[in-house]
């Protein structure tokens, strides 16, 4: 007797509507889907956007048994199950249309991650859903989701495989950093009776060592490190190259508590060889794996400066990955065994091949060796352009002041000058050109170093002297450009595809009347680097300009194309003079430098308002080998520029 409908009817009509609205919401916020109409790649699409950014509230979710899944807990062991790849999600995309049979689908979907050293790993999987009673498409959340071999309680974890860093090769093919002996110098502590007494001893040790450690040996903490090491420890203290150990071994060899081990390390042929052009290699420091977290891990080798840095992607190759499913083992809290599911192959890095020549390099080397300022020797070899060495004296670790200082070249770019007043038929070498002790252009002043005077000589005599104030009175011939023009032929100011950083110089053009007279004599806005005055003085020798080589392979893409050929009879001529530098000139202490005839050019370099404060320059070249020193602050260059140069050529002699 259907007695209730009547009392139905009496309710307020709103109320079954409202319950059912509300009923509808909560059914809808407790399963949500795609509705049946959308079919289930709706639903699969919307569950690869909410794994790739974490939130998945628009999918629904419910296990293989039927029973709904919040799709918080669906996110959370997606990350759990991800394990440490959780940080990188995977590229997600759905193959296909899915397979509908009844109520139940099946879609695939490509699932691609990016594992450190961009190694890509990509597999497919299956995603189920189903078509419930209220006409939404759930996927069916299971494990194997994520990668098929995957169960509840499981993560992937990573393990590397580092690639065989190549080596930098010098000019014959052969490996410039190779294993060479070293000493490791360390304490036993038991053994240690007054470790005050010992850090001075090792202190007065490791600072008598030449050439000096740089960075010196820092041992400020090595006290707290005894104390807190076993007593049988072997606590490091430094690791000395053979050669470096042997110097100071008599002083270190009987003290209490010291211990030795012998040992290889891939290593230059000296420490100081060529440091600030290759730069080092280490282990991956706290900023490189902040900033390429996806790159380095903690362990890894990674290039810091110089070439090693510059390519160091090339040199340490790809490593390999091996992706690991992480299992509990059920008989043993705490533990877990790795099952392999993706593994690639390191790929061994790739040498980098260099002009640099072991004995030019060391001749190199050794002539800056003992300087007390920053200082710089390039050497190029003439016939091809091949930068033979690039030395660098103190000065900041990893500058490279032979490719990269910008500063005024003085009296050496008299080179440049002169070639220019010869091309355009200004002077010649026996033109009487007047040396007075002073010239004044303007109301400014020019003055000869310790204010000598020639008076009324040769052209060739000014030059090889060194006068400023012969120079400043033909400043004028040289147009408001010319001396720009002629650098441009030397290659300075071009565009150089090198392989490493360098600066090309910049030379004064179209200034006023006093600065084309400190032009003239390379002072005013004039800079150069003294890799650009090498290069350009090897184009004198040679008779056009080349780009330095210091790559071979891979070569660089874009070198500078050759120069035009110098003119035959100025560059004759200036070649005598720059003999008669060395011959009677101010760089007569090379003459007697063994080995075929030296030619070059000296300079002193004023950088500030006082006349007193001066780099000095040395450039020149002998046989096949053409070269610039370098001395910031040095003073008169025959008292420090041409030391060096000195010394250079007696090295190379012995080679």
């Amino acid at each position: 007797m259907p007695v209730s409908y009547p009392v139905r009817r009496r309710r307020s009509p709103r109320r079954p509507l409202l319950a059912a609205l509300a009923a509808a919401a909560l059914a809808a916020g407790a399963l949500t889907g795609c509705s049946g109409e959308d079919g289930p790649d709706g639903s699969v699409e919307a569950f690869l956007k909410g794994w790739r950014s974490g939130d998945l509230q628009a999918v629904g979710f419910i296990d293989p048994t039927g029973a709904r899944v919040p799709a918080a807990d669906v996110a959370k062991e997606i990350r759990e199950l991800s394990g440490e790849l959780a940080a990188t999600p995977p590229e997600l995309k759905r193959i296909g249309d899915a397979k509908v049979t009844a109520d139940l689908a099946t879609a695939r979907i490509q699932v691609t991650w990016t594992l450190p050293g961009q190694t890509r790993w990509s597999y497919e999987s299956p995603v189920r859903l189903k078509h419930g009673d209220d006409d939404q498409w759930q996927v069916i959340w299971e494990p194997v989701v994520v990668h098929e071999k995957l169960e509840k309680g499981d993560r992937l974890t990573l393990s590397r495989d580092t690639a065989p860093r190549a080596g930098l090769l010098d000019g014959a093919g052969n490996p410039i950093v190779a294993p060479r002996p070293v000493v490791r110098v360390g304490v036993q502590p038991s053994e240690v009776a007054d470790v005050k007494a010992l850090v001075r001893q090792f202190d007065a040790a490791f600072k008598a060592i030449r050439p000096a450690l740089v960075p010196p040996v820092d041992l400020a903490d090595l006290p707290k490190r005894i104390v807190e090491a076993e007593p049988d420890a072997f606590v490091e203290v430094v690791t000395l190259r053979d050669e470096a150990y042997r110097q100071i071994k008599p002083r270190i060899y009987d003290l209490p508590g010291t211990r030795f081990q012998a040992d290889k390390l891939d290593l230059a042929p000296t420490r100081e060889f060529a440091r600030a052009l290759l730069g080092t290699v280490d282990p991956a420091q706290a900023d490189d794996l902040k900033a390429h977290p996806d790159k380095y891990v903690r362990g890894d080798l990674v290039g810091h400066g110089g070439l090693q840095g510059r390519y160091d992607d090339r040199l340490r190759g790809t490593p390999g990955v091996s992706v690991l499913i992480e299992r509990p083992l059920p008989d043993e809290p705490g533990a877990s065994r790795g099952e392999p599911i993706f593994h690639s192959t390191p790929k061994a890095g790739q040498p980098l091949k260099t002009t640099l020549d072991l004995a030019v390099q060391n001749a190199a080397d050794a002539a800056l060796r003992g300087q007390a300022r920053r200082s710089a020797l390039v050497a190029v070899r003439i016939s091809d352009g091949a930068v033979l060495a690039a030395a660098n004296g103190p000065g900041p670790a990893g500058e490279n002041l032979a490719f990269t200082a910008q500063v005024p070249p003085g009296s050496t770019f008299k080179m440049v000058s002169a070639l220019a007043l010869l091309d355009n038929g200004a002077v010649t070498p026996e033109a009487t050109v007047n040396c007075p002790k002073t010239a004044e252009v303007d109301g400014r002043s020019f003055k000869n170093s310790d204010d000598f005077e020639l008076g009324a000589v040769p052209f060739s005599t000014d030059f090889a002297k060194s006068c400023n104030t012969a120079f400043v009175a033909l400043a004028p011939k040289l147009g408001p450009d010319g001396l720009a023009t002629t650098g441009r032929t030397l290659g300075l100011e071009a565009e150089w595809d090198l392989g490493a950083e360098a600066f090309t110089g910049s030379v004064s053009a179209n200034g006023s009347a006093t600065e084309q007279a400190a032009a003239a004599i390379g002072q005013g806005t004039t800079l150069v680097s003294p890799l650009a005055m090498a290069a350009a003085t090897a184009a004198v020798a040679r008779g056009h300009w080349e780009q330095p080589k210091l790559l071979l392979d891979p070569a660089p893409a874009k070198p500078a194309p050759a120069g035009p050929a110098l003119k035959a009879e100025s560059v004759a001529a200036l070649k005598t003079m720059m003999r008669a530098v060395v011959t009677s000139g101010t760089a007569s202490a090379l003459k007697g430098a063994p080995g075929e005839p030296v030619y070059g050019k000296t300079g002193t370099a004023e950088y500030d308002n006082n006349p007193a404060h001066t780099h000095a320059w040395f450039v020149g070249w002998q046989g096949d080998v053409a070269f610039a020193v370098f001395v910031e602050q040095g003073g008169a260059s025959t008292a420090s520029a041409v030391p060096i140069a000195d010394r250079f050529l007696r090295a190379l002699a012995k080679r």
